[in-house]
Parts: structure tokens; C-alpha cells; sequence
């Protein structure tokens, strides 16, 4: 395989680092490590504070709520920063990671990749006939790509992976948790509801971004609900993380979105804890109903199957994260993407 210089484009105001709070950003940071640990060149572009094991460009931090000034103002900053590694980093190809890529894709004919990590309905309605010669796409998950169906522009479908770090597995407590960032797509209203119906403790860890309608959800929806026992304990990282994920009797992902791959589900699997989740896109793949979780359709059905996590073998989740969502096998299968890349036109 060819050595190559890759610029990895985060979504500008996400901050990336060895343990990101957003999914994509996850994924950005392993294909970095890759990138170093396979002998090439890694660039990474995102915000002001993040990491990377190869050189990183640092956007400008922006603070306080994000509105449509804040984006133009973002917009400007990933342009020029693209170019200008482009420019003087002899740069093969630029991968692009956030929803909003198709507001800086580069006007030079370098080769571009794009990742497409959220539901189609978050993007623009073009965004799977891009103009742009030398651009393609590719999506995460069966589900995703069955939506999509066929375009030109699809080069691949990469599973998102997962790797539990080693070690000893803390033994099962009898809290619930939730975990994301905290916004009204997610539902984590509903998973406090299931728990005070079920009269469980639940965590609930995540952060609460600087967009007005993510705030406004958790002052409405969040706070009201929560008391000594249903707890938000904020964002958590690195070991604290993985013993939460693996000391948790059961992961609830209420998305009410359709779910491109759900990193915390495939997590908690990892972890050898069941998840209790909504059908929601991916979901309906990672999860195997009364194998390692299940899947209901309403509140009422969450509130039972609560009940009955301890019908699920931890043997059995962590098999699944082994054997289908590999973080090591998704690393190589993007570097044989590039590689292919470099001979497309």
C-alpha cells in the first residue's frame, strides 16, 4: 500500500480528541491512529483544544450559542484551512467528517472523501449528487446504505467499530444508563420516564451543546424529570466511561431518529451490557431482539423489557461488538478505501 497524507476535517465545533464525545469525532480520532500506526502521513483539522497522533490544525474555539453568524464564521475558517494545507502539505486526499461538509468542500481537484454519519434528512438535498468532480461518499451502516440505494458517489459502506479497552469487568450494579449528547432527537426524556416507571436508578452522561434548541431541550425535558435517584452527571470519558458502560445493568437508546450506527449501543455491547433501544435505523441491526438486548416500539415496552435484562449474557454482547463492529477491522477497511481512492477519477 502507497503512502499517503490524509486531511481528516472534523466538524468545526466538535473538539477531537483519544475519547470525543461525538461519534464521528471517535471515528476521526481511530482512522488518525491508524493513519500514524500504518506509516502515513496524518493531518487532522478541528477545534481549538483538540488531539491528534499526527499534526493538527486548530480551528478558532467558538463559545456561547451557535447561530447562523457562528456558521458562516466556521465555514470561512475550514475553507481557508483546507486550502492552505492542501496547498503546502502535498495533501492526497481530504476526508470530510461533519454534516455540514458540503459548505467548505475544496475548490482545488484534490480527491474527497465524505463521510455520512448522520441521517440523510440532516443533510442538503444534493448531498448524494455532489457536483464537485473527484467526490465521493461513503455511508455506515446496512441500514444507511439501503436507505441511500443507488448512487454513484458511494464508494463503500465501512461499519462504525468499537474496541473495549482490557482489563478487569466491574460486576453489574443496578443502574440504568443513557449516554450522548444530550439533544431532542436522542429521547433521553423517554429513558428517564422507563426508569421512574420501572422505579430504577438511572445515569444519565452526556454533554449539553451550545445550540439554543439542544438547551432549551434539556431545560424543558431534562431537568424537570430528574431527582435523587434519575441523576445527569454530565459528560464522562476514558475509564470512568467504560465502567459506567460495563457496571450498568442495561444501556437505553431511545433515539427517535433513524440511527446511522449508534457508537453507544456497539459500546455498551463491547462492554458486555445489554441495550434496550427503539428500532431506529442501525439499532434494528445491532441489536438482536432477546439475544443481546431488545428492541420495543413504545414506552410501556421499554418499561418491561427493564425487567428482564437479566435474561441477557454479557458473553453474548461483547461477542457481538467482537465479531461484527470491530474497530481494528473498520481502521483497515478505510485505509483499503484510500488506497482504491487514489485510483479513481
Amino acid at each position: 500500500m502507497r503512502k499517503l497524507t490524509v486531511l481528516s476535517v472534523a466538524f468545526p465545533f466538535a473538539i477531537v480528541s483519544t475519547d470525543p464525545i461525538g461519534g464521528a469525532e471517535q471515528i476521526l480520532a481511530r482512522i488518525d491512529r491508524t493513519l500514524i500506526e500504518a506509516g502515513h502521513h496524518s493531518i487532522v483539522l478541528a477545534a481549538e483544544g483538540s488531539e491528534s497522533a499526527g499534526d493538527l490544525i486548530t480551528l478558532p474555539r467558538i463559545s456561547g450559542e451557535i447561530r447562523q453568524a457562528e456558521w458562516n464564521r466556521a465555514h470561512a475558517s475550514v475553507r481557508a484551512a483546507i486550502a492552505g494545507a492542501v496547498r503546502t502539505q502535498n495533501v492526497d486526499l481530504v476526508h470530510l467528517h461533519g454534516v455540514d461538509f458540503p459548505n467548505y468542500l475544496p475548490t482545488s481537484n484534490i480527491r474527497v472523501l465524505a463521510t455520512l454519519h448522520l441521517p440523510l434528512s440532516y443533510y442538503p438535498p444534493d448531498v448524494l449528487d455532489p457536483a464537485r468532480p473527484r467526490t465521493w461518499l461513503n455511508t455506515v451502516s446496512t441500514a444507511q446504505t439501503r436507505e441511500i440505494r443507488s448512487h454513484s458517489s458511494i464508494v463503500a459502506m465501512i461499519e462504525n467499530g468499537v474496541a473495549a479497552p482490557h482489563g478487569p469487568t466491574p460486576a453489574k450494579e443496578s443502574f440504568a444508563l443513557a449516554m450522548g449528547r444530550i439533544c431532542p432527537e436522542k429521547g433521553f426524556h423517554l429513558a428517564l420516564d422507563a426508569a421512574r416507571a420501572a422505579n430504577l436508578p438511572l445515569k444519565l452522561a452526556g454533554a449539553v451543546g451550545e445550540f439554543p434548541e439542544h438547551r432549551a431541550y434539556f431545560e424543558r425535558e431534562i431537568v424537570p424529570r430528574l431527582d435523587a435517584d434519575r441523576q445527569w452527571i454530565g459528560p464522562v470519558a476514558g475509564s470512568m466511561k467504560w465502567r459506567l458502560l460495563s457496571a450498568a445493568r442495561c444501556v437505553l437508546v431511545p433515539s427517535l431518529v433513524a440511527e446511522t450506527a449508534s457508537l453507544v449501543a456497539r459500546e455498551a455491547l463491547a462492554a458486555g451490557t445489554p441495550v434496550i433501544a427503539f428500532p431506529s435505523g442501525a439499532l434494528s441491526e445491532t441489536i438482536e431482539d432477546g439475544y443481546n438486548g431488545f428492541l420495543v416500539d413504545n414506552l410501556d415496552r421499554m418499561v418491561e423489557a427493564l425487567s428482564r435484562t437479566e435474561e441477557i449474557a454479557s458473553s453474548a454482547c461483547r461477542l457481538t461488538a467482537e465479531t461484527k463492529y470491530s474497530a481494528a477491522r473498520m481502521s483497515q477497511q478505510y485505509l483499503e478505501l484510500y488506497d482504491r481512492l487514489m485510483e479513481l477519477d
